[in-house]
Formats: C-alpha cells, sequence, structure tokens
C-alpha cells in the first residue's frame, strides 16, 4: 500500500492529495475525528514519491498545496457565509473570493512540501524517522508563517484539533500551538514508515501515551477552584446579523439585551461581571441617559463590559474603532464608563480595506463596515482594571492569535472575549472559534469568557474545560463563578522559544546515536 501511494502519478496522485487534504479536515470541529490526522501519513508517502520525479520540488509543491486546498475547503466553507448576510450586494463574491483564500493558504502547505523535499537532500533523508522529523518540523514552521505573515491567519491549526480530546490539549500549555502541531504531525506520520514494523506503532503508541499522562495528571491536579472573585452574567441575546444591521431595530435590541440582564441579575450579590458580545450597541458612551439607566437596571457592584463602535473626532473627520467600553460600580452618577479598549488586530477586508483606493476604484468600498476604508486599529493588547480581577479584553477575531492576549509583563486575571458569530451560521466557523478559545486557555493558564452574540458563549478554564456554555441560536444568560487562573505555563513563559528548541532538536536528529543507521 505504501509502495502503492508513492508510485501515484498524474492525476490519480492529485486526486490522492486532495481526498487526503479533505480527510484531515475530519479532525477539527465539529467533527473531532482525530484519527483523520493520519492523512498526513498518506501525505508524507506522497512527498516521498516526489523524489521519482524529474521534477520533484514541483511534484511535492503540488502534492502538499492540493491537500492544504482540500482541507481548508471542508475546514473553511463556512467564511461565504459571510457574503450571504447581504446577499444582494456579495454573494456573487463567493465562487471568486472564497476559493481565492483557500488556495492562497494551501500556498503554506506547498512551501511544507518543497522545505521537506530539500531537507531529504541532506541528513535527514538518510533514514525514515529522519525524513518524518523534517516533515512534521517543516509543516509547524509553515503554520507559523502562516500566523504571521500579511497579518496572520492560524486558523485551523493541526494542535487546534486536540479540543476533542482534551487531556492531549493539556500539551499546549508546554509546547503551545505550533510546537504541539509538530508533535502530533510526528506522531501522524509515524504509521508511514512500514505497516509491518513494529517500532513505528510502539513510537506512536508510547508517544500518545506520554502525551495523554501529561494532560491527564494536570487536570486531575487542578482540584477544586477556591472562593471565586466575582459572578460571571455573559449574555447571549441572539440578535440575527441582519436585525443588526437594521438602525430602526437597533434600540429594541439594546433594551432586550438589558432585560434579560435585568432578569438574571436580580438576585446577584456582590461583585458581579456582566459580559455582552461584540457592538451590541453602536456608538453606545453618546447615549445620553445610558450610564444612569444601567444603574438603575444593573447590580450596584457590577462591571458591564460591552462591545460597541466608537468614534473619535480628527482634523480630517472621524475614526471609527471596533471597541469594547467598561463600565464600572455604580456612583453617583450611574454607571460611569470606567475604561474602553479598541480592536487592534482588525480582519483584513471585513473590518478594513488594504487596498483602499483599488476597491474605490472598482466600487467595492461599500464592503467597508464603515467610511473612510473601515476601522483604524487600536494600539495593542490591554488590561483592564475593573472590579475584583483583572482582564484582558479581546474583540473577536484577536483570540485567534497566541502570545497576543496581553500586555508583556502584564497578566490579567482573566480573559474575555466579546464576538459576534452570526456572520458565519450554524456551520463549522462558530465551534471551530469555540475551540480556538479553548486552546489560548490551556496555552495561557487563564480562564476564558466568551460572549456571542448567537453563540457559542461559553466559560472556560483554565484548562479548557467548558464550564457553562450556551448553544448557537438560543437566547440566554449564563450565570457561573469566575473560575481561578492557573500559574503561568511553560509556554506563557517562552513562547516562541519552545518552537525555537523543538526546531533545534529536529535539526541535531540526524547527528543523534543511531539515528542515521535506522531505515
Amino acid at each position: 500500500m505504501a509502495e502503492g501511494m508513492r508510485a501515484l502519478s498524474g492525476w490519480r496522485r492529485w486526486l490522492c492529495a486532495l481526498g487526503l487534504g479533505l480527510v484531515a479536515a475530519l479532525a477539527q470541529a465539529p467533527f473531532g475525528i482525530l484519527p483523520a490526522l493520519f492523512a498526513f501519513a498518506g501525505l508524507f508517502l506522497l512527498v516521498e514519491g516526489s523524489v521519482r520525479h524529474g521534477r520533484p520540488l514541483r511534484s511535492a509543491f503540488v502534492a502538499t498545496f492540493l491537500f492544504g486546498f482540500g482541507a481548508n475547503l471542508l475546514g473553511l466553507y463556512w467564511i461565504g457565509f459571510a457574503f450571504l448576510v447581504q446577499a444582494d450586494q456579495f454573494a456573487w463574491m463567493i465562487p471568486v473570493l472564497v476559493p481565492g483564500l483557500m488556495a492562497f493558504l494551501a500556498l503554506y502547505a506547498g512551501l511544507a512540501g518543497v522545505l521537506a523535499v530539500f531537507a531529504w537532500r541532506g541528513p535527514w533523508g538518510r533514514s525514515g524517522i529522519g525524513r518524518v522529523l523534517a516533515f512534521a518540523g517543516v509543516w509547524a514552521l509553515c503554520e507559523f508563517l502562516r500566523g504571521h505573515l500579511f497579518t496572520g491567519f492560524p486558523w485551523n491549526l493541526v494542535s487546534q484539533s486536540a479540543t476533542a480530546w482534551l487531556p492531549l490539549a493539556q500539551n499546549a500549555a508546554w509546547a503551545g500551538p505550533y510546537g504541539l502541531s509538530l508533535v502530533l504531525v510526528v506522531l501522524a506520520t509515524l504509521p508511514a514508515l512500514g505497516l509491518t514494523r513494529r517500532w513505528p506503532w510502539i513510537a506512536l503508541a508510547g508517544g500518545l501515551g506520554a502525551l495523554w499522562l501529561y494532560g491527564a495528571v494536570g487536570l486531575l491536579a487542578a482540584g477544586t477552584p477556591p472562593t471565586p472573585e466575582a459572578t460571571l452574567l455573559v449574555v447571549q441575546p441572539n440578535v440575527p446579523q441582519r436585525d443588526k444591521l437594521d438602525p430602526d431595530k437597533q434600540a429594541i435590541n439594546l433594551r432586550r439585551t438589558l432585560e434579560m440582564t435585568a432578569a438574571a441579575a436580580a438576585d446577584v450579590e456582590g461583585p458581579a461581571y456582566v459580559v455582552w458580545p461584540e457592538n451590541t450597541f453602536p456608538f453606545l458612551s453618546e447615549q445620553p441617559e445610558v450610564e444612569a439607566g444601567l444603574a438603575r437596571r444593573l447590580p450596584d457592584e457590577a462591571v458591564l463590559i460591552t462591545g460597541t463602535i466608537r468614534a473619535e473626532e480628527t482634523e480630517a473627520g472621524f475614526d471609527f474603532f471596533n471597541a469594547v467600553e467598561v463600565y464600572g460600580p455604580t456612583g453617583d452618577e450611574g454607571k460611569r464608563l470606567a475604561a474602553t479598549y479598541a480592536k487592534h488586530h482588525l480582519v483584513p477586508f471585513g473590518e478594513y480595506l488594504p487596498l483602499e483606493g483599488l476597491f474605490e476604484a472598482t466600487g467595492l468600498a461599500a464592503m467597508s463596515p464603515v467610511g473612510g476604508g473601515g476601522f483604524t486599529a487600536g494600539p495593542g493588547p490591554a488590561v483592564v482594571e475593573a472590579g475584583p480581577a483583572p482582564f484582558a479584553p479581546l474583540i473577536c477575531y484577536e483570540d485567534v492569535f497566541p502570545r497576543q492576549l496581553y500586555p508583556e509583563g502584564d497578566r490579567p486575571h482573566w480573559l474575555v472575549v466579546v464576538t459576534n458569530d452570526a456572520w458565519f451560521g450554524d456551520g463549522a466557523g462558530p465551534k471551530q472559534h469555540l475551540a480556538i478559545a479553548r486552546m489560548r486557555a490551556i496555552e495561557s493558564g487563564l480562564p476564558v469568557v466568551r460572549a456571542a452574540n448567537t453563540g457559542i458563549s461559553a466559560v472556560i478554564d483554565a484548562q479548557g474545560r467548558l464550564l457553562e456554555a450556551l448553544p448557537l441560536y438560543e437566547a440566554g444568560v449564563i450565570e457561573a463563578a469566575l473560575p481561578p487562573a492557573k500559574p503561568r505555563t511553560i509556554y506563557d513563559r517562552l513562547g516562541g522559544a519552545v518552537l525555537s528548541i523543538l526546531l533545534a532538536l529536529v535539526a541535531v536528529a540526524p547527528w543523534a546515536s543511531g539515528l542515521a543507521r535506522r531505515g
């Protein structure tokens, strides 16, 4: 079987690579079929077969590109749903922009194939395990590049699939997202070294066992949480996206959200955090009587954290910000605006236009959510001191980026994510976004509180466990205790150095004792 895959050529080879990518996507949410990662063993065999072709680099690139395209096709199809919210204007873009984005992201997979063949021409190609290590190393390196270049898009990393098996996911606390991807690709590729040979399967079982043991011990050691610092009220108003865009319905949506909150907060005593989703109501602080109105409906010791849009006047006009506003405990004049935070990692084309002049010239400037080419980016991550537990606010897409959660050296007690996944329907997108939030909790050792307009709102502890959650398209309020933080994790302390250390180990592997002699 292995030899047959290496020998594939022509359309059969390309179709096999595409199919293997589709299979690999099944490891991600909402499927969570972890054995689907063994598709990497098939891809490894195709790349090995590339060296037999007259143009091995081209052959390896096409195989891994098609693998990446297939994985994106099944894993990211839901991006097209955003264009259907205003289908009369933007639906025509789906067959152009969505496959184009998938193909662009697949270039990183193609680069991994080329780098693997290059590496195999050196000492890493002298043994099967050397080839596996080099293949996994360049794959993780290309995932890192995908997460950082051109604003980055670290969505559906191989490591993200580990949330389907929580003990396995705990290893992100030391390896981080890219390091865990490297380890998982090594394990998933080992079967390619031979179905009839014993040692690859022993290594696979031993590796999975060690990862499981580390995670299981960590989960057991979590123990009983101490007395919570505050009560959480996480509000999921479930406002359809078309209604959020309708100016005539915004006041009605705000009133409904406030009524839901007030009903849930009636019996709450002591410090509390009320969390509303992204852009619950635009320009909230500019509305007359809003601070006094919040004070009448919310408990005295409650802190409101809400998404909104803010505008600041400049000499050239106005700058608009996708923002979080924090309203502090009741004072003589009501719930005072205590702090603001502006989203610093904006979504290209969704929140700003990178090529504004071109889009205006072609009549596509309507894609901008606000005038002047979109939102203005904020200065960076922040920690807000409001109530008993300082927190770092994140808006929607910002929780996708590890190590960009809060300012270096200013660790908060928890992370709060306000988001609106209503753009993406009830498909895989919101479920993958939840899996990402769980990974951020494990990596940072911080609980994550997530308020999503249409779901999935959740309270996630520092081990990535879902303590409370509201399903998609269900209005409701989560009342829960604020989970405690863990001590700083290895990854939180070392950051990108973890991946550097693992790649260095891969680099020196050919010179390790006996490695070059093992076939």
